[in-house]
């Protein structure tokens, strides 16, 4: 079993950075069944705030090839794998559970999980979006992503957000790796890339490029900075 963990002092949150390291560890795991959680009280807050304000035009390009990257390696990675959602899992956190075979949540009620994207203001990247679209039930998709609301564990669990909730999360995600990890590891990586694909099922590059070139001007946008300012400072009282 191969162990990420993911530590910031902003909740885990997912800038450049943070990507990079879970890039690298899926690299370093090669293939082993992975558990991945988060240090302190949250699993992940989502996207580094602090990094979005400083993107434009021209950043916001590499950052969202980055955050894609992540999220598809971590959708296609060939073993088992399971996140122990320790704590808050929003916006990318969230997406980062979703990329994992199970989910694991703490039942303590004062968690917040959802993916609050469009209460943001923007949209989805168009692979994350198909991940999203594949992992969510159907009946709920419209529910998580256009009410873009948090919910807690019980909630999230309803929705179809977590596959399971515990008081001991750590135990039971172990344990659920642990059963993945004693099925015939070649089945199981051949399997999971039938049902899976790759990168360009996801998402064909002609329709890639043509929804990134629409989606990035929005991400640079005055109005989703003085959205990220305002959800930033209300984080911080």
């Amino acid at each position: 079993m191969f162990e990420i963990t993911m530590a910031s002092p902003a909740k885990n949150a997912l800038g450049s950075d943070m990507m990079r390291f879970i890039l690298a560890e899926l690299g370093r795991a090669g293939g082993e069944p992975v558990l991945l959680t988060g240090s302190g009280d949250a699993f992940s807050a989502g996207l580094d705030l602090k990094e979005v304000l400083k993107l434009d035009e021209a950043s916001v390009v590499s950052f969202l090839d980055l955050l894609e990257e992540c999220m598809t390696a971590l959708y296609l990675y060939p073993g088992p794998t399971v996140a122990l959602v320790n704590g808050h899992a929003i916006a990318g956190g969230a997406v980062l559970t979703l990329c994992c075979d199970l989910r694991v949540a703490t039942s303590r009620p004062n968690v917040k999980i959802g993916l609050n994207e469009v209460a943001l203001g923007l949209r989805f990247p168009p692979r994350i979006l198909s991940v999203v679209r594949r992992r969510l039930p159907p009946q709920h998709l419209e529910e998580v992503l256009l009410g873009a609301s948090l919910f807690d564990p019980q909630t999230a669990l309803r929705l179809g957000i977590v596959d399971e909730i515990a008081d001991d999360a750590q135990g039971v995600a172990r344990a659920r790796l642990a059963a993945l990890a004693a099925l015939p590891r070649e089945a199981y990586a051949l399997t999971k890339r039938d049902l899976r694909g790759d990168a360009a099922g996801l998402c064909p590059p002609d329709e890639h490029a043509r929804r990134m070139a629409e989606l990035i001007p929005r991400w640079s946008s005055t109005e989703v900075r003085e959205r990220v300012v305002a959800i930033f400072m209300s984080s911080r009282r």
